[in-house]
């Protein structure tokens, strides 16, 4: 298993993190993902390479914006 971590901006509720939780687990390969409304940060969980692009195109899809925290993408 593989992990990455995003930073995103403007999530202002629980529903936009289950916008955010949604666009990340479609996906192909993340299997899971947690977001964090207080912190805006998201961990996704991965059991094969997936391109950071990808995750952060399907975020900014929900009208949010992300970037890859370096240092984080693996467990």
């Amino acid at each position: 298993m593989m992990k990455t971590q995003l930073k995103i901006k403007g999530m202002s509720c629980h529903h936009c993190v289950n916008s955010v939780r949604a666009a990340l687990e479609a996906v192909p390969g993340v299997e899971s993902a947690q977001v964090d409304l207080a912190t805006g940060i998201a961990e996704v969980i991965h059991s094969m390479p997936v391109e950071l692009s990808s995750m952060i195109s399907a975020i900014e899809e929900e009208e949010f914006e992300a970037e890859g925290i370096p240092d984080a993408t693996h467990l």
